[in-house]
């Protein structure tokens, strides 16, 4: 009984049509490093440290593009002579929707900061955790307090929902806080 030819799969060493598989390349942060910061750049660039990372990108852009919609609504208010916010009884008004403009664009550039250096410090999972609530608690409630405030204001003073305004700052305070100290700590290892 004549065997058939053997046919040679692709995947075959002596495969011509095949070229051998290259090695991975060697990542430049840590490959023959002797570098002590190396270890927390891994830990720093785990898959949940990745999202955290997109997270604060993501909220730091959009917060930038809401609230640079705002302030173009109110240049426009402005250009256009609206009542409403230019009178002097308005003034309130005025100066609440302008603080929450600058406070949300300016928290914006705090989450694109934050996200960029997240890469680059060494946060404990439960410090990078609360910094990140805080930072996206701030963003929500501290324009929200003046915003909230400008639309019913009573005698020159902003309304109820200004109470927003202090707690949130606090928070922000306490975000940064946590952030500057993993900035400034020295790498452990």
């Amino acid at each position: 009984m004549a065997r058939p030819p053997r046919s040679r799969s692709p995947a075959s060493p002596a495969s011509p049509a095949s070229p051998p598989p290259r090695p991975a390349p060697a990542d430049p942060d840590t490959a023959g490093s002797s570098d002590p910061a190396a270890p927390a750049r891994d830990r720093a660039n785990a898959p949940g440290s990745s999202v955290l990372v997109r997270r604060h990108l993501a909220w730091g852009w959009w917060s930038l593009a809401v609230f640079t919609t705002l302030g173009l609504v109110l240049e426009a208010a402005h250009g256009l002579k609206l009542g409403w916010y230019l009178d002097v009884p308005a003034a309130t008004r005025r100066l609440s929707f302008t603080l929450a403009h600058a406070h949300g664009t300016l928290l914006g550039v705090v989450h694109i900061a934050f996200g960029l250096t997240l890469g680059r410090i060494s946060l404990s999972e439960v410090a990078a955790a609360r910094a990140s609530f805080a930072l996206r608690a701030v963003t929500v409630l501290l324009p929200l307090g003046f915003l909230l405030g400008g639309f019913a204001f009573y005698g020159g003073d902003p309304g109820l929902a200004i109470a927003l305004v202090p707690p949130s700052g606090a928070l922000l305070v306490v975000a940064l806080v946590l952030i500057a100290r993993a900035v400034s700590s020295r790498p452990r290892g």
